[in-house]
């Protein structure tokens, strides 16, 4: 099921391009959070990105987001990193995976960009994907994308 009206929006988002074949995108995730750790950033347990290419593609292209407890950010240049200290995308539509998240990304991925095409919307931003959890521990995934 598809929902309209959704957004992100976070505090103090860190954020870094990066580029790996999709089934390597836990050492994206892995190097990200190392890189804000070694410089003293503590992450405050979410992470969504967005996917800048071509879901077929065999290297993709994405943009990946953290936010972090501090609300003040200094990091060297060479590290890549950009700092926001808020985050919202808002009309967006969504759905949500709660299982087989490998196998049905890129058919979800297809589903939001028909529903545009359907509904006679335009893309204003990339397809985010964030990583949640229930309150029961249930880990789940949200795709959305910008709308207008």
């Amino acid at each position: 099921m598809i929902v309209e009206n959704h957004q992100i929006a976070y505090n103090n988002v860190a954020s870094k391009y990066y580029n790996f074949v999709p089934e390597e995108i836990d050492l994206a995730i892995k190097d990200f959070d190392a890189i804000l750790s070694g410089h003293g950033y503590h992450s405050v347990g979410k992470m969504f990105f967005s996917i800048l290419s071509n879901p077929t593609a065999e290297v993709m292209t994405a943009k990946l987001f953290i936010p972090i407890e501090e609300n003040d950010f200094t990091i060297p240049k060479e590290e890549e990193v950009d700092f926001s200290s808020y985050f919202l995308i808002d009309r967006m539509i969504m759905t949500r995976l709660t299982a087989d998240f490998d196998a049905q990304s890129q058919v979800t991925f297809w589903e939001l960009l028909t529903y545009i095409e359907e509904h006679e919307m335009s893309q204003k931003t990339p397809i985010f994907v964030e990583f949640k959890e229930s309150n029961s521990g249930q880990t789940y995934v949200e795709m959305s994308v910008g709308v207008q």
